[in-house]
């Protein structure tokens, strides 16, 4: 079918219960979530099809077949005439197109709109609907570009084309990293692809660093896909020193390689908050804080995880005979303070997890947190590999302690170039896995991450959150979220999380339901023109071809490359 054939004519609806447009060809011809235009007059009305409804003008010749019994041409006008296609669209944005150019009021129209009394021409939310007949076609490859931005043009990134005709679309790489974003999709539907293509055009991009917090090491160094065994390219070997892989924890191998430099926590950056956001996982008890508060103002905040850590319980014999707590011992410390002995001892014990964890030293061979911050000032980007340790206490842990420093850092940075007007700090976007586990409606108050998705974006700070149960996230986190793109959802929950505040979100929630399981997603959100269904790039060769020009993933050939990860 030809791009610039109508579709169908305006029959009926309006902006709220959306337009109804009957179909002038055979109804197989268009699918659900097709790019749409309708002309009228001076402007054009971009909307997006939600639903097809066959109607008839008489119930009988719905229910009845006629063309036994009857001659086949008769059937077939009869048809015409009393069956239809009715196609739901839902109306998003409008703009005006000015009148023809070949015409002597088009130069009027320009003239006024040099001249400053007109506004240039840019899509704008719709406020009002085309008339009856008004017609109907499929988006050209002009439209798409209009209201998306074009391909091939700085800031402007391909993540997929249209699902019918396959236009490219893009997503500007400025308004994204302006506030915080999400990439959403039931387990399977490929989000790490394309978060590692998001990743990509963002590095690519160049004008914000990226901090992804890679709890399941698949970001930074090559992998090979679980489906299909085929070598999965990774971050560093395409950007080079550009990316940086930092192992958690002295002598971390990530898939059998070192990393760049490897991250160990000093005891001194270990704050009583950092072990509250632990309640869940050490099953922490009410009386928590309180302790926490005292072993503070006992020994200081930077002192007092390693004294607690370093506490014993022995006792020892009074010339009386009696047993009593020994100096350096728990019992003791709480005595002195006033603090419940049990309370401390139980908190003693739940801590033991954290106190043996070997990357957590009092005197690191380096300051790896420094070096991070250094990094993502200086225009690198760092890929944070947990390597073996993999459970949910290590990644709150050394996320939110990292994520602070950086909170306190940015912040420090943006009020001194505001002050001076010097030193403009460079944007951040730290990418997070599992984020249910840091942004769930308990979590949300106690990490820094909350505060990111709510204060920082003033302070040059974005999250970037990668999750497969949206529904689990605090609603305050998303509903600052910007861009959201999301593959297939099959719980009612996690869609309607998705699409919390949205305008035209009932229209959209079957649509997100029936988006194919894998490679097609849908963009919606504040960093993107209007919601749109398409087929998302594939991570591969010719992903990287188009992205930097290169005809080879790395200097090894991919049987070096397998060898070296074990296969």
């Amino acid at each position: 079918m030809s791009e610039n054939t109508l579709i169908g004519k305006v029959v009926g609806g309006g902006l709220k219960e959306s337009l109804q447009v009957r179909l002038e060809i055979p109804a197989d011809q268009v699918q659900e979530g097709a790019f749409v235009v309708i002309e009228h007059g001076d402007w054009l009305f971009h909307g997006l099809v939600t639903d097809l409804q066959l109607g008839s003008t008489d119930p009988r010749f719905a229910d009845e077949p006629i063309d036994t019994r009857i001659s086949k041409y008769l059937a077939e006008q009869l048809y015409g005439q009393t069956l239809y296609t009715n196609a739901q669209v839902l109306p998003a944005l409008m703009m005006e197109r000015g009148p023809d150019p070949d015409s002597p009021e088009y130069a009027q129209w320009r003239k006024a709109i040099d001249a400053g009394l007109k506004e240039e021409p840019a899509p704008r939310p719709v406020k009002t609907i085309p008339p009856h007949h008004a017609p109907v076609r499929l988006a050209q490859p002009g439209d798409i570009a209009e209201i998306f931005g074009r391909a091939g043009e700085k800031s402007n990134f391909v993540i997929g084309y249209t699902r019918e005709q396959g236009h490219p679309v893009v997503i500007n790489m400025e308004k994204f990293v302006q506030r915080s974003s999400g990439v959403f999709g039931a387990t399977g539907t490929g989000k790490s692809f394309l978060t590692r293509m998001v990743l990509a055009g963002l590095i690519h991009y160049d004008k914000a660093s990226v901090l992804v917090f890679d709890m399941h090491n698949e970001y930074g160094l090559n992998d090979v896909a679980s489906d299909t065994g085929k070598l999965v390219i990774g971050l560093r070997p395409k950007f080079g020193a550009r990316v940086q892989v930092a192992g958690l924890g002295a002598g971390t191998l990530i898939r059998g390689q070192t990393p760049d430099f490897h991250l160990e926590i000093p005891t001194a950056e270990i704050r009583p908050q950092d072990i509250e956001m632990l309640t869940r996982e050490l099953n922490l008890k009410e009386t928590t804080p309180t302790t926490l508060d005292a072993l503070v103002g006992s020994f200081g905040q930077e002192n007092w995880f390693r004294k607690f850590r370093d506490m014993t319980r022995e006792v020892i014999e009074t010339d009386e005979g009696k047993r009593v707590p020994a100096p350096g011992s728990i019992d003791h410390w709480a005595d002195s303070v006033g603090i419940n002995r049990m309370a401390a001892e139980g908190l003693h014990s739940k801590m033991r997890r954290v106190f043996n964890s070997p990357y957590i030293k009092d005197n690191p061979a380096a300051d790896g947190i420094k070096t991070i911050v250094d990094y993502l000032q200086n225009g690198r980007h760092v890929v944070l590999s947990f390597g073996k340790f993999e459970s949910d206490l290590d990644y709150l842990l050394v996320s939110n302690i990292l994520t602070r420093k950086i909170r306190q850092v940015w912040e420090e940075t943006t009020n001194e170039y505001r002050s001076s007007g010097k030193g403009e700090p460079r944007p951040l976007v730290i990418v997070v896995e599992e984020a249910h586990k840091l942004l769930n409606r308990e979590m949300a108050a106690q990490t820094t991450f909350s505060t990111i998705a709510r204060e920082l974006r003033k302070y040059y700070v974005t999250l970037l959150i990668i999750d497969q149960r949206p529904s689990q996230i605090y609603d305050e986190v998303m509903s600052q979220l910007g861009t959201r793109v999301s593959g297939w959802l099959g719980d009612e929950d996690d869609i309607r999380a998705v699409l919390s505040g949205l305008a035209g979100r009932d229209a959209l929630r079957g649509m997100l339901a029936r988006l194919q399981p894998k490679e097609e997603v849908m963009m919606m959100g504040w960093g993107v023109p209007m919601p749109l269904p398409v087929r998302s790039r594939r991570y591969d060769q010719d992903f990287w071809d188009e992205l930097l020009g290169d005809k080879n993933p790395t200097d090894k050939s991919e049987d070096q490359l397998m060898k070296e990860l074990g296969f």
